[in-house]
């Protein structure tokens, strides 16, 4: 992306925390964390506690990924005038498909029910990006083309996601991953909503992407094969190469990580890749220990919390390092600069 930089300019989040990117991101600062218990029991006779979103329904299903997406893009665009929404190409992000669980109607119905519940139809060049965790970054690079070969003023990027259905829990849980109070490796599931308004950068205190990239894992979560994260290494050899600078100029990290094992171990091997010059610092920051798994709101999540902290002025530094995985193998990675001036 060399001289294509896009800028965040605004951001949404609904989460177990916050009905707001400001509440969100508040409560992720300050470490704060809210899982309940839901409907479902594991297999032994506990109840599965997760990070729900309390709205002011008790929705479910599609239903309430519509309303906590629209919730998140009216939060992002709540400074545009509602008259230029319909300009604006919407990158819908959700599950991917090889997602235990999956909802229906993902690839099509939802997009048409967040559309309804906000009353605009968004810009043709609208899209569904249908990658999970990964999500993120893929809609960056769209919207990267949009903006610069198709010129489109703004981009937004959103997401809906939830693993608390039944079908999705069950089998998780059967494969030894949620956290639970006889396995201390696997995540606590949850949902959000989630929106990234992106553009060309005109003027200061911008968050900017300078560099995406991406991988393929071939030695997935599920695999026999010896996880030598090579499918992130490549995501973030590309990233770097796009945005022009090494891994060593970078100043944190964040990520989608959740609390397996298995994905620590690969950010790891991945960072050992890639720093050859030694660093005093270089703090890993990763959202999901306070609004849990929420899957293709993940990457927007963590871009979000990185936007408010560098806005605020808590961010490690300027340059900053997200990266991202699916259970599919897929691997993205995003290099971001937050110019002050």
């Amino acid at each position: 992306m060399p001289g294509q930089p896009i800028a965040i300019l605004a951001t949404g989040l609904v989460t177990s925390v916050g009905l707001s990117a400001p509440a969100t991101c508040a409560a992720i600062r300050a470490k704060l964390t809210n899982p309940t218990a839901t409907r479902f029991i594991d297999s032994a006779g506990e109840w599965i506690m997760a990070h729900q979103v309390p709205l002011e329904k008790p929705w479910r299903g599609r239903t309430k990924l519509s309303k906590m997406a629209a919730m998140a893009i009216e939060d992002c665009l709540a400074d545009v005038p509602r008259k230029e929404w319909a300009q604006i190409p919407l990158l819908l992000c959700v599950a991917e498909s090889e997602r235990p669980g999956r909802l229906d109607g993902l690839d099509d119905q939802l997009f048409l029910e967040v559309q309804q519940e906000l009353g605009v139809r968004f810009a043709s060049e609208s899209a569904i990006v249908p990658q999970g965790r990964v999500s993120a970054c893929v809609a960056l690079a769209q919207a990267r083309e949009l903006i610069y070969k198709h010129n489109k003023v703004r981009v937004l990027v959103a997401a809906a996601d939830s693993v608390l259905t039944w079908p999705t829990l069950s089998a998780y849980e059967r494969n030894d991953r949620l956290l639970t109070s006889r396995n201390s490796n696997g995540f606590m599931p949850g949902e959000a909503g989630g929106a990234l308004l992106v553009a060309r950068p005109n003027g200061k205190h911008l968050l900017l992407c300078t560099g995406v990239g991406f991988g393929m894992e071939q030695a997935g979560i599920d695999s026999e094969q010896p996880l030598r994260a090579e499918g992130l290494t490549r995501a973030i050899k590309n990233a770097l190469s796009d945005a022009g600078c090494e891994l060593h100029d970078l100043d944190f990290r964040i990520t989608d990580l959740s609390g397996e094992q298995y994905y620590f171990k690969e950010a790891a091997l991945a960072l050992s890749r890639h720093l050859h010059q030694r660093k005093e610092e270089f703090d890993l920051w990763h959202p999901a220990e306070c609004i849990g798994e929420s899957g293709a709101v993940a990457g927007i999540a963590a871009l979000a919390v990185a936007d408010a902290a560098s806005r605020k002025g808590y961010a490690a530094g300027p340059d900053i390092l997200a990266h991202m995985a699916n259970d599919a193998g897929q691997r993205a990675a995003a290099v971001l600069n937050f110019r002050n001036g």
